[in-house]
């Protein structure tokens, strides 16, 4: 049966995505001094200005404005009535909730004589989503994984010199058709960069169709029938936090699956891994890929949700989509028995008391070589539950 799934992406001077970059370089500054620290770092811009306000606790002593002026600068504001060392820059910070603090520092059951995991309880409740599929090699959905290359793309044309011409605001978009599960081709693909004065449509939709489109995306994929969308409105000149406002965490599913799956709503950027928002969604992705590279289903989402200051999970669900070689329940208890998913066994699990965020800021959280929630080195052992 033919169906059409779309995913889009943005580039890292999105207003939204500048946002979360700068929240995430200052967590990342803090936890090189402090790897303990607590911190809840959110940021908003609009035109020249920038508000960074949360909650920290550390003896880390950070140069706020420094950090985030490194950031504009280096996503390539340097330019136009927002620059990085021009911009006005507002610090709203102060120490976590001690209300909160309290059910992290010592969960329910750290208090009932639990093991060293119950040490810490989650810093929130909430419902966390993780997801894989055998769709691509990095086990991502085709339209999110090709919507962020494309993104990613823009921002190297720009930043190499080969379309000096193009400004660091821009958005993609991809709608693959499918025959049943499987991707056929690209149906449409929408491109909007922002750029100078000097280019001409045409030399501009050219260029992107040439350097970014087809440099990304298979040929096979591309067919006569593909539709190409770029810069739809003519012109893309004014872009970033002068044309648009910009705040951490509005665009979540740009940073997870494109849409493919659900989504708890918490976001990811400047949140030390206490948060569970966090750290149990990069939990939730690990397990899901390592389920699909074992063969255990091509297809899976992962639902855990947790109490504030509790450490063991209210509840884990399994969804392979009628994928799966053992039943979705089978599956939950497996997930259940080999991942310990309290949140200061997850953050062993994971190293995640590292400065490793700021790459995480952009061109989304999953799918990227290198992160530690990435790996598949369980799912050698996983097999095992199919013999």
């Amino acid at each position: 049966m033919k169906k059409l799934f779309t995913s889009e992406s943005v580039t890292e001077g999105h207003p939204d995505k500048l946002c979360d970059q700068i929240s995430d370089g200052i967590l990342d500054a803090i936890l090189k001094e402090d790897p303990m620290a607590r911190c809840a770092i959110e940021c908003c811009a609009a035109y020249n200005q920038i508000l960074i306000m949360g909650e920290v606790t550390t003896d880390a002593k950070i140069k706020y404005k420094k950090v985030a002026r490194d950031v504009i600068a280096d996503v390539g504001y340097t330019f136009g009535s927002f620059r990085a060392d021009n911009c006005e820059i507002n610090i709203a910070i102060h120490k976590q909730s001690p209300d909160i603090a309290m059910g992290v520092d010592s969960s329910v059951e750290n208090r009932c004589g639990g093991d060293r995991y119950d040490a810490l309880g989650a810093g929130d409740q909430g419902m966390m989503f993780g997801y894989a599929c055998n769709e691509t090699e990095a086990l991502m959905p085709i339209t999110a994984y090709l919507a962020s290359k494309l993104a990613k793309r823009l921002a190297d044309v720009r930043k190499c010199g080969l379309l000096e011409y193009l400004r660091p605001d821009g958005k993609t978009q991809v709608t693959v058709e499918y025959d049943g599960r499987t991707p056929k081709r690209v149906d449409t693909v929408v491109v909007s960069c922002q750029h100078d004065e000097n280019v001409t449509n045409n030399q501009l939709r050219a260029d992107i169709r040439k350097y970014v489109i087809e440099s990304v995306i298979p040929e096979n994929l591309l067919d006569e029938n593909t539709k190409y969308y770029i810069n739809p409105t003519g012109r893309f000149e004014i872009g970033g936090p002068e044309g648009d406002s910009g705040l951490t965490g509005r665009k979540i599913i740009v940073d997870t699956y494109g849409g493919r799956c659900a989504h708890g709503g918490g976001a990811f950027s400047g949140k030390d891994p206490t948060k569970v928002d966090r750290s149990a969604s990069y939990m939730a992705r690990y397990i899901c890929k390592n389920i699909v590279a074992a063969g255990i289903a091509e297809e899976m989402e992962l639902q855990v949700a947790y109490a504030i200051g509790v450490s063991t999970p209210v509840s884990v669900y399994v969804n392979t989509f009628g994928t799966g070689k053992l039943p979705d329940e089978q599956i939950a208890d497996i997930v259940v028995k080999e991942f310990d998913l309290r949140p200061s066994a997850i953050i062993d699990a994971l190293d995640l008391r590292r400065p490793i965020y700021l790459a995480t800021a952009a061109y989304g959280h999953f799918g990227k070589d290198g992160l530690p929630w990435e790996k598949t080195d369980r799912a050698q052992s996983l097999k095992n539950y199919l013999l």
